[in-house]
């Protein structure tokens, strides 16, 4: 288990961190700050910048416009935009997992999308939850019906990532009946059209999480992902890449919430001291310190796993809870540590409190982890 980055990687982190500073926080921090969609255009531009620092990239085959490089190095990466952004980091999620799709599809659609997604100048969202659905993805309510040379896909996703930027969408529809009446169709925004409803919530509204309704969509048969029935195990097979990726979420976001937290502590003075030498504030602090890099460790193990070619359901699962799970313990004691200040919007741990809510939810809740965890570990399943 690699303790330390190796040089090549330890200089790939300090340029982006450089450039997330210097060049993309000033740019989209009162974006942040009030809670503003960052407009398509900027964030187009800003996923195509940090494409080349190796977002979206890195786990890739150079052939087709990745680095060749492992899923730690991007984790590694990923960690950054998230300490800067938890609404940025989410469109590269969506995009980086995109990309492990489009490579397996046929030539003429890959060739198509494939270039624009992995350089951030596409913008991908992938449509499994329903207003009926949540994490019981066999339970997908949308249909798409055979017509001719064309599907016809009826139904709406709920809380889809980049909805209201999508350039194209991956669909989880039903064409049969069960668990393996499931597939997945690409829908085309432009070409085959879809409505986007933006969704307000309590945190991260500077990245686009919406509502999609297909009315009779019709998409061409050749974008059917694989075969028909397909669909559910293709998708499964992504999630241990995704979450341990929003188990950086968690455990960048309370990276920031520390380094907020012991910057205000050295600067701020009661009782005649800085409050870092109180003894309950230095046990917070210290606890956050431990918690990072004991989520951190976590994912990494998880991402050495699936480079080796590993499975790593159980562990992808402790990574995702362990770290949103620490999100929301962090940003609550960041809060606490800056006292009133904290929950005012002049300080940044107010809107790091909030988005430590929201990150436990996605790609499976707690709740969700831990019967993964335990199926694993004994056998018998809690699902159906």
């Amino acid at each position: 288990m690699p303790m330390r980055m190796n040089e090549d990687v330890q200089l790939a982190v300090d340029n982006l961190r450089r450039f997330l500073d210097n060049e993309i926080e000033p740019e989209i921090r009162p974006y942040l700050d009030e809670g503003r969609l960052i407009p398509k255009e900027k964030m187009t531009e800003i996923l195509s910048a940090l494409s080349e620092f190796g977002l979206i990239r890195a786990p890739y085959p150079e052939e087709w416009g990745g680095l060749g490089l492992d899923w730690e190095t991007h984790l590694r990466l990923f960690e950054e935009v998230v300490y800067t952004s938890v609404d940025l980091a989410l469109p590269i999620l969506i995009n980086t997992g995109a990309v492990r799709t489009y490579l397996n599809m046929p030539p003429a659609l890959r060739d198509r999308y494939l270039p624009g997604i992995i350089g951030g100048k596409l913008i991908s969202c992938t449509g499994i939850s329903e207003p009926n659905t949540g994490s019981d993805v066999a339970a997908v309510e949308t249909r798409a019906r055979r017509d001719g040379d064309h599907y016809v896909v009826n139904g709406s996703k709920i809380w889809i990532t980049n909805g209201e930027y999508s350039d194209v969408l991956t669909c989880v529809v039903r064409t049969g009946e069960g668990r393996s009446g499931l597939s997945r169709v690409i829908i085309d925004r432009k070409e085959h059209g879809y409505q986007v409803q933006g969704i307000p919530k309590i945190a991260l509204n500077s990245q686009s999480t919406a509502q999609i309704f297909l009315d009779d969509v019709r998409v061409p048969a050749e974008n059917m992902i694989g075969s028909e029935g397909s669909g559910l195990k293709d998708q499964l097979t992504g999630f241990e890449t995704a979450r341990i990726h929003v188990a950086a979420l968690g455990y960048g976001l309370a990276r920031r919430a520390l380094d907020e937290s012991i910057k205000y502590s050295q600067e701020r003075t009661q009782h005649g001291k800085q409050i870092a030498g109180h003894q309950l504030i230095a046990d917070k602090i210290a606890t956050m310190a431990t918690e990072v890099d004991a989520a951190r460790l976590l994912a990494l193990r998880a991402a050495e796993m699936i480079d080796a070619g590993v499975r790593a359901e159980k562990e992808a699962a402790m990574a995702k809870w362990y770290g949103t799970e620490l999100a929301a313990r962090a940003g609550r004691d960041a809060v606490q540590i800056h006292g009133a200040n904290g929950v005012t919007r002049a300080f940044m741990v107010e809107r790091l409190a909030r988005e430590g809510i929201v990150v436990p939810i996605p790609d499976g809740t707690t709740e969700i982890q831990k019967l993964i965890i335990a199926r694993s570990i004994t056998g018998v399943s809690a699902f159906r």
